[in-house]
């Protein structure tokens, strides 16, 4: 099942997607919190304004260097646990909405990634159980200011700028997320090609791991790392990141 959140001009509601992606079916209610039920009212997708599918009421969690092509590419070693950190949840964007470079950076790159949303609120799960406390899966840009990344040595401002982790088009719910493509193209180009079978750690090893640090709850977030290929994008380009049988998560870039 894939569901979106989106406008039509009024409040956002929730829908769900067709398998063409052409077509949404309005419904009722918080899928994350509450009973849906269709309204009866169905748009065409390129009608209505597709929002960020979820917006953390609590926290974006970032994992790093979990491909080791991306670690090698960036002249470093593949930790041997997940390497974690926290994104503020006002960083999300949704598609088409621009990511916006600010003035304190001059060097901002894309990361293509799949994320995880979390389901309902648990702690301490075992990799085994993990699977189970997942709602779906999205695409992630994990925009990052690779300048300040090098000199803060925390990445909450590297990584938390307002609009730096754009997330859709919408979530899908039933997938088998072990060998998927993970892509960006930079203006048309494919710059990054990946799979996440090439995941250091897979989702349920990186789900139970942070579930160990955090309460993980309702509309969290798991970014789950990239592989190689990032790049930096400038003010007019227009980066687009695709996770097979998901979608593809488009925006522009645009400078403050």
């Amino acid at each position: 099942m894939r569901i979106a959140r989106f406008t039509t001009g009024d409040d956002p509601v929730y829908g769900l997607v067709d398998g063409t992606g052409e077509k949404i079916a309005e419904v009722t209610g918080d899928p994350l919190y509450q009973r849906i039920e269709l309204t009866g009212a169905t748009h065409l997708v390129e009608d209505v304004r597709l929002l960020a599918p979820v917006i953390p009421r609590s926290k974006v969690i970032g994992i790093g260097r979990n491909y080791a092509d991306h670690a090698a590419e960036m002249g470093t070693e593949v930790p041997e646990e997940p390497l974690m950190f926290l994104v503020p949840n006002t960083s999300v964007v949704g598609p088409g909405d621009p990511v916006v470079l600010p003035p304190q950076t001059s060097e901002v790159s894309y990361e293509a990634e799949l994320a995880v949303v979390i389901g309902r609120m648990c702690k301490d799960v075992e990799p085994d159980d993990a699977l189970g406390v997942v709602f779906g899966y999205t695409c992630a840009n994990d925009v990052t200011a690779r300048d300040l990344q090098r000199t803060d040595g925390q990445w909450a401002r590297a990584k938390g700028f307002d609009t730096f982790t754009p997330l859709g088009p919408w979530v899908e719910t039933d997938l088998d997320v072990s060998d998927l493509g993970v892509m960006a193209r930079l203006d048309g180009e494919t710059v990054q090609d990946g799979t996440t079978a090439d995941m250091v750690h897979g989702v349920g090893a990186l789900v139970s791991y942070a579930s160990k640090a955090f309460t993980l709850l309702p509309g969290d977030v798991i970014l789950t790392g990239t592989p190689a290929g990032v790049g930096p994008m400038v003010a007019g380009q227009r980066v687009e990141v695709e996770v097979e049988q998901i979608g593809v998560l488009a925006n522009p870039v645009v400078r403050h």
